[in-house]
């Protein structure tokens, strides 16, 4: 079966975190990638460490490496000549550098109109924020997550990337550009894709901003909105330090759990926030009572309430749901070595993603992408003599 984008042309111009995850996911569904590498950028490596490295790099799969010198004529024609019949074009520069390469959306718009453009950014393409460098932290700042995330009066807390970078930025590109193409079916042009990474975090926030707009700020008597705060949607730690996760909400599952954990006299109490601390401290010493493993199989037994084990990743990779869902593939071998990947998310039924290639070191694929659009053998040693390509 072929992929949801098999036939879709994908140029990855793009880096660190949403560009490389952005692509990626448009390479699982089947899009043909061509990572577009800068002379010097990383250095070509053959050795085995550096293509293991390359092999074991998910977000790198299902994509072709050429090195191309954009500041060079020539390299700059290869562009072009690449971007004739190119449906997607990816960069995740700050605004105007693409310019500066002579390879900014209007300028490939006049060689392909049918080209969808993506820029992601950290603030975006205008605005008072335009030019200002900037990392997933400080999206997540501007954007109010970190305070979201954060209890009251803390410090606030640095998450990992998965929230700007990848879910602000890199999924929101993705879904930017399949809105592209389904637009390019009904009219027949393509369009600028503008993603700004703090839009991103805000557009996450949606929910909790809709509260904050309806009654002018996130009131502090309102704990179902800030879980952390509430016995029923938490967190406890457990007779062997591991952790269990609640969400018991419920009115049915909050009688079953405050049962379970011998506390029946705060049955009537679920809402009932001046008690919280007391209901948080002696949760706090029920679950302290068993390991996390048994409170797991005790509360997710016959009758199960809503819980789960906290893992580490190196448990999550072992989790049998994870499994179940080849959320881990095994993608190939190098040297005798097995290579394995992050499954893939989305689950098409007739058109599932695969994952066709793994990580390649860069310009391993430059003279195979040239050969395709028509240069010779001779032509290809003559523009790396001359720096265009590597």
């Amino acid at each position: 079966m072929s992929g949801a984008l098999e036939g879709i042309k994908v140029i990855d111009f793009t880096r660190r975190g949403p560009g490389p995850y952005c692509t990626m996911i448009l390479g699982d569904l089947g899009a043909d990638v061509i990572r577009l590498e800068e002379p010097g950028a990383r250095p070509p490596a053959r050795g085995r460490a550096e293509r293991r490295a390359a092999a074991f790099d998910a977000l790198n799969r299902n994509k072709r490496s050429v090195i191309l010198n954009l500041k060079n004529p020539e390299g700059r024609r290869i562009l072009h000549r690449l971007c004739e019949d190119l449906d997607v074009f990816v960069e995740g520069f700050r605004p105007g550098v693409m310019k500066r390469l002579g390879c900014d959306y209007d300028a490939l718009r006049a060689i392909n109109p049918r080209l969808v453009y993506c820029s992601i950014s950290g603030y975006g393409q205008d605005g008072p924020y335009e030019k200002l460098p900037g990392h997933d932290v400080n999206y997540n700042a501007v954007a109010g997550a970190l305070h979201v995330l954060s209890p009251e009066g803390a410090t606030p807390m640095v998450p990992p990337n998965m929230i700007a970078d990848l879910a602000g930025g890199g999924m929101q590109a993705v879904i930017g550009i399949l809105g592209a193409l389904m637009a390019r079916e009904r009219t027949g042009c393509g369009q600028y894709v503008d993603i700004s990474i703090t839009d991103g975090v805000f557009y996450l926030l949606a929910h909790l901003g809709s509260v904050h707009l309806e009654g002018g700020a996130i009131p502090k008597d309102r704990p179902r909105i800030h879980g952390r705060f509430q016995p029923s949607y938490n967190v406890y730690r457990c007779k062997d330090g591991k952790y269990i996760s609640v969400a018991c909400g419920d009115p049915r599952f909050w009688v079953k759990l405050c049962r379970a954990l011998g506390c029946e006299a705060f049955i009537p109490h679920e809402m009932d926030a001046p008690r919280y601390p007391e209901i948080l401290e002696a949760f706090g010493k029920a679950f302290l009572t068993r390991t996390r493993d048994q409170w797991c199989e005790k509360l997710g037994g016959i009758d199960p309430i809503a819980v789960s084990p906290v893992h580490s990743l190196e448990e999550a990779f072992r989790d049998p749901q994870i499994l179940h869902r080849r959320m881990v593939q095994e993608v190939g071998e190098l040297d005798g070595e097995p290579v394995r990947h992050v499954g893939i998310g989305p689950k098409l039924s007739e058109t599932p993603g695969s994952v066709r290639r793994m990580g390649s070191v860069p310009g391993e694929h430059t003279d195979e992408v040239l050969h395709e659009l028509g240069y010779a053998s001779r032509d290809i040693v003559a523009l790396r003599q001359e720096g265009a390509i590597e």
